[in-house]
């Protein structure tokens, strides 16, 4: 009767493992967009500043190339959209992930979540409604004990 619960007990647990690497990856991912957001904002509003007056080069590869203003602006329009867009993408599918990781066991809770902690405030589903408005990072929350961290599974 303990083998069919152990072999139970031993799926649930690596079903849980997986989805843990799963939501790492795309909380990393994640935050790895909000760095790129927020250094093309940077140049957003650098940009702002000039007029046609001002040079603006971009580096492709080791050499600096000339680029009109007006381009450059929507270049950087268009990295934000779709930053923002894909940001978008990795919040859902880390909602996703900690929705089944929270609930798709019947052995306990998720010890990692979407959900923000009490202490810190919510960014990591927050898509900016003003994309010059600087944003703090996220940061997982602390993880809480499982019951599945506290089993033993005997090595035969």
């Amino acid at each position: 009767m303990a083998e069919p619960l152990q072999k139970k007990l031993q799926g649930e647990l690596e079903k849980y493992q997986q989805l843990q690497k799963e939501l790492g990856r795309a909380v990393a991912a994640w935050q790895k967009l909000e760095t790129q957001l927020t250094e093309n904002n940077i140049v957003q509003e650098e940009l702002n500043l000039l007029d046609e007056s001002n040079t603006i080069f971009k580096l492709l590869g080791p050499v600096l190339v000339k680029q009109d203003l007006e381009e450059a602006k929507s270049t950087v329009g268009k990295r934000l959209e779709y930053i923002t867009g894909e940001m978008k993408r990795y919040e859902q599918q880390g909602r996703e992930l900690g929705g089944r990781s929270s609930s798709g066991s019947s052995w306990g809770t998720s010890s990692t979540s979407c959900r923000p902690s009490p202490e810190r405030p919510k960014t990591f589903g927050d898509t900016p409604k003003n994309l010059g408005t600087p944003r703090k990072s996220w940061t997982p929350p602390i993880p809480q004990k499982s019951p599945l961290n506290s089993v033993k599974i005997p090595q035969n």
